[in-house]
């Protein structure tokens, strides 16, 4: 069996980000035309889809601030024009706050967090599901965080908004599954990219102590869990939370 992806758009917001490029290039490898999204690192974008071109796929660069309705349907209309209206969309764009103590959390923190995670989700959904539920097939994937179940000290505002993400789109899978339509969440642990290969730190023994595998998890362990999600081997598959951390957290029945 394989991941075929051919004859699919795809949209992957924060495509220009660390694990978006991945994700992004990862569906173009699998044979998905692919929109690249990006609020403020337009470079970094143009060269994740000068890499989808390379491959022989067609590929789009669009700016957007996800949490504002009015440009997430100016994304919408862009990406329709050019590619057509996505058949996956991968939510990967999340703005991060530093982190503390709820004490210490300034309050505004967590409106941006709501903002970046659950508005974010809601405004792509009312922008891109209409036309997968009329072609009835589409794929709608969050990428989540192991946070939203470990819950530790310093993390209160990122898993706020990511806790309140994971109920719209349990919601979200409910409501649109009979449209041929799953909506799952990947929710990687802490994850080695290229910035880690740059600097050296992909070793970190306090935090691999905690996982079953002993080791971080890559990028591209990540962009596999959304490319599986995003094909039809995956067809009967919604509403699921998945972690790919390694084991360092173990939903449970």
């Amino acid at each position: 069996m394989q991941i075929d992806l051919n004859g699919k758009t795809a949209l992957v917001t924060g495509a220009a980000g660390q694990l978006g490029r991945v994700i992004a290039l990862t569906l173009a490898q699998c044979g998905a035309d692919v929109a690249v999204h990006y609020h403020s690192s337009r470079s970094q974008a143009e060269e994740v889809a000068a890499a989808i071109r390379a491959l022989g796929r067609r590929a789009m660069t669009v700016q957007a601030d996800v949490s504002l309705e009015d440009d997430v349907q100016a994304m919408a209309a862009q990406v329709a024009a050019e590619l057509g209206m996505p058949d996956i969309v991968v939510t990967c764009a999340v703005r991060q706050y530093s982190w503390t103590s709820v004490l210490d959390q300034p309050a505004q923190d967590y409106q941006g967090q709501f903002d970046t995670c659950v508005m974010h989700n809601v405004l792509a959904a009312k922008a891109f599901v209409p036309a997968m539920a009329q072609r009835g097939w589409g794929r709608f994937i969050g990428i989540n965080t192991e946070c939203a179940m470990q819950c530790l000290p310093t993390q209160s505002a990122y898993v706020a908004g990511k806790r309140g993400m994971d109920g719209v789109l349990r919601v979200l899978a409910r409501e649109v599954g009979e449209h041929g339509i799953t909506v799952n969440q990947v929710a990687p642990g802490w994850t080695i990219s290229d910035n880690d290969r740059l600097r050296g730190t992909e070793r970190q023994p306090e935090y691999e102590q905690h996982t079953a595998l002993k080791r971080r998890g890559t990028d591209q362990e990540i962009a596999n869990a959304v490319a599986f999600l995003a094909s039809d081997l995956a067809a009967f598959i919604t509403g699921v939370y998945l972690p790919v951390c390694g084991g360092y957290v173990m939903p449970a029945i």
